[in-house]
């Protein structure tokens, strides 16, 4: 699977109902594994971000599905980054020598 970090932040509209936003990350969690994927991490931060995500997708094109299933509902914007885990850049490095 692979692995996405998304930096999230809260609309105008998610933070009006910001009592929800544990409630919204459990359904945000369901829609992930309905789409073949999972959340792996989920953190409420102080700084330029109100959230990080960690979550797998078995494709590019289910992470971006999944981002606009979450996107659409409004409460949410996020900025989302393909990662890489050692094994993997390992293979990567490889394949340039």
């Amino acid at each position: 699977m692979a692995t996405f970090i998304a930096l999230v932040n809260w609309t105008d509209q998610g933070v009006r109902d910001f009592r929800d936003t544990v409630e919204r990350a459990d359904a945000v969690a369901d829609i992930a594994q309905r789409l073949g994927g999972g959340q792996t991490a989920l953190y409420w931060t102080v700084g330029p971000y109100d959230l990080v995500a960690v979550s797998e997708f078995p494709d590019d094109e289910t992470a971006t599905a999944f981002a606009l299933a979450v996107s659409s509902q409004g409460n949410v914007r996020t900025t989302s980054m393909r990662a890489f885990d050692a094994g993997e850049m390992r293979g990567i490095i490889g394949k340039l020598t």
